[in-house]
């Protein structure tokens, strides 16, 4: 039997992370007291009661079968013996893996490159610094400067988005995230003590958001960017944004350099995003908390607890940008963070609009924001708050969406997320408390399930005018603090929600709960049937089906598709699937979906000993929850912004190199470029070598 690699030393309680990403990504979010400290149900609580006798039937269905065959199985890597015990010739094992999913399936490592199926290539589509504006110079790693960042592809790109390109055939638009910054691997001799202006202004730039026109080569899924070209655009944490919904002009968001609160400069920590059916492309404003500094020199008890909800804490901030500019500095704005934490809408066909963070939304650490419509033609957003033991939340708007490419058209689309009843999800599971123990074992009924209520926290209408749902609180204040309105309605706890995604081909939603490693500790939620484990290491995948599959309604069902982990550990679940015949997975954060159906998984932190990874897994059919991996990253690296075509997979290689103990003087990677280059966060495209449509 073959096993897993040895498990890697990481930052203890933040996955398999390193130290440094936690530092500069999150600003060690996982090593600050949990935020929600409300009394509301916690899903692993609630999935402990879920897991049960289904399964366990289920299981033994499978072992009573293999003893009367006689058959013997070989196990694959990290294979469980009950799991080894299913026959070759069960439903699951005849025949070709599902469509979509036929290649073979990368072994875990630790290579430090991008690794791909037998049969597939890859190309580095563009890296950090590349010029993609006009006047940009290349990239020098040892003459950078604000001017020349401003005009360059950002660093450590997180979504990505491909959106067609009319009249230029061959080309599309590509759009990405810039998520954070980590100025120990992009300066030489960097201080972090003492950071100099250019510094802080290239990293203010290396923000944000690229838009940037991309080329197929004819015949392969290689892309290249295109220079210059009229669409390309970079938008930084000093450009222009406006507030658009029901917080536009409230005085929780007015500063000294925005007294009518209408104007934002900028946007932080965007992670993943979304695609509009009306072709614009939303961005999640995350780990905003950890740029504003001075939050212990706040006073005001309830300005306070505000701030502490949110995650912002403590004296200087890490990269000391409040030096250099006083709106970082909550002492002297204290409104500053209020502004961020939304979700940013796009028009990547207009490069002179104003990108609208869009308040109907609410604000939290957003992950993602996928639409879906509803039967009558209405948006649905559904959100994931990327924290420990805090909520997911879905959007139904009151407004259908204009057919047609009408510029009158255009501009009521541009309206759509400004009017709608804001939710937050309240899960119960449907076995009895005593059957959730925290070990991940199934319920009694074989399955971590239940039902779901929709609670609604407020209703946004025309001209910004709102009405909050919550007691206690006004319809501004459910928008800037949301957070604190899922405490108040009861909303339940989940492990890390973060990317959410209603599938094209059935319209169940999907949602990545990457781990939480504090789940069951003193003083903390203990287990439940959506969150069954206690020290939740390696996360789970919810699947969620709205009542009558529409959209819009207001109750839903939910069941435990995965749960993550080795599959030789008993707790693991691959809806039902055989265990031997999946690739180990572990803490699973984006997702997306592949043109058959199937769900596609990227990982961040895995906890299992190899390199994290992009999987494809089948969601229906008799090979549903067959899991195989498409590709690893490179030392250091997280997979993101996962893009699955019928001939192309493209994936952001974020952070590669960022190891404990490495600078740009010491890389522990030598990814892209090779030895003696920097390290450069950059997209990759993945294609067949005969030009096939992938995994067919």
């Amino acid at each position: 039997m073959r096993t897993l690699l040895p498990i890697i030393t990481s930052h203890q309680g933040s996955g398999g992370r390193s130290a440094l990403t936690c530092r500069f990504r999150c600003g060690d979010a996982c090593f600050q007291e949990v935020p929600n400290t409300s009394e509301n149900e916690y899903v692993g609580d609630v999935i402990a009661g879920a897991l049960s006798r289904r399964s366990m039937m289920r299981a033994a269905a499978v072992v009573t079968v293999a003893a009367a065959a006689g058959g013997t199985v070989i196990a694959g890597p990290g294979v469980s013996e009950a799991a080894a015990a299913a026959p070759t010739g069960s439903k699951h094992g005849k025949g070709k893996a599902a469509r979509g999913l036929r290649f073979s399936p990368v072994a875990p490592n630790t290579d430090d490159v991008v690794t791909v199926p037998a049969g597939y290539e890859q190309n580095v589509v563009i890296r950090w610094g590349e010029p993609i504006l006009r006047g940009a110079p290349a990239f020098d790693a040892d003459r950078q400067s604000a001017k020349a960042q401003a005009g360059q592809f950002g660093y450590n790109n997180d979504f990505l988005s491909l959106l067609p390109l009319r009249r230029e055939h061959g080309r599309q638009v590509l759009v990405a995230n810039h998520e954070y910054t980590d100025e120990i691997l992009m300066f030489k001799g960097y201080d972090p003590a003492n950071p100099t202006r250019e510094q802080v202004e290239i990293a203010w730039a290396a923000h944000g958001l690229s838009v940037v026109v991309v080329e197929g080569e004819r015949g392969s899924g290689k892309l290249r960017a295109v220079g210059r070209h009229q669409l390309n655009r970079r938008l930084t944490a000093t450009s222009p944004f406006r507030l658009s919904g029901p917080v536009r002009g409230s005085e929780l968001v007015r500063t000294k350099a925005d007294p009518r609160g209408t104007t934002v400069l900028g946007t932080l920590n965007n992670c993943s995003g979304g695609t509009t059916p009306w072709g614009t492309t939303l961005h999640g404003e995350e780990n905003f908390n950890q740029y504003f500094a001075n939050a212990e020199k706040v006073t005001d008890p309830k300005a306070a607890a505000r701030l502490k909800r949110y995650g912002v804490v403590g004296a200087a901030s890490e990269r000391k940008w409040e030096r250099f500019d006083d709106r970082f500095d909550l002492a002297k704005e204290p409104n500053e963070a209020n502004r961020f934490g939304w979700v940013v809408e796009l028009d990547p066909y207009d490069p002179e609009s104003t990108p609208r963070k869009r308040t109907a939304l609410g604000r939290f650490k957003h992950e993602a924001a996928q639409p879906r419509l509803t039967h009558d033609g209405r948006p649905v957003v559904y959100m994931g708050d990327d924290e420990k033991f805090d909520y997911f939340y879905k959007f139904v708007s009151s407004k259908r969406v204009a057919k047609g490419t009408s510029r009158a058209a255009h501009e009521h689309n541009l309206t759509l997320l400004d009017e709608g009843t804001l939710y937050v999800a309240k899960l119960t599971g449907d076995s009895p408390a005593a059957d959730i123990d925290g070990s991940g074992k199934l319920p009694a009924d074989g399955e971590f399930d239940g039902s779901g209520t929709w609670i609604p926290l407020a209703t946004a209408g025309p001209g910004g005018k709102a009405v909050s749902h919550v007691e206690g609180m006004t319809a501004e204040e459910v928008y800037v603090f949301t957070r604190f309105a899922g405490d108040k309605v009861g909303a339940t706890k989940m492990d890390r929600p973060e990317d959410i995604e209603p599938s094209p081909h059935t319209g169940k939603v999907y949602v990545a709960l990457t781990n939480n490693s504090d789940r069951g500790k003193a003083g903390k939620a203990g287990a439940d049937e959506a969150n069954p484990r206690n020290l939740n290491k390696h996360g789970q995948v919810l699947e969620l089906t709205e009542r009558r599959n529409r959209a819009e309604a207001t109750t839903f069902a939910w069941s435990l598709f995965l749960v993550a982990g080795d599959p030789e550990d008993p707790s693991t679940y691959f809806a039902g699937f055989p265990k031997d015949r999946v690739s180990p997975i572990s803490c699973p954060d984006n997702v997306a979906f592949d043109p058959h159906g199937n769900l596609w998984l990227s990982t961040d932190g895995n906890q299992l000993g190899s390199h994290d990874g992009l999987f494809g897994v089948a969601t229906r059919g008799e090979r549903r929850g067959e899991l195989k991996q498409f590709l690893t990253m490179p030392t250091g690296a997280e997979t993101c912004g996962p893009l699955v075509q019928d001939r192309r997979v493209l994936v952001a290689v974020q952070h590669p190199g960022e190891v404990d103990g490495a600078s740009v003087e010491k890389p522990a990677s030598a990814w892209p470029d090779g030895p003696g280059k920097i390290v450069r966060p950059s997209v990759v495209s993945v294609w067949r070598e005969d030009g096939c449509d992938i995994g067919v």
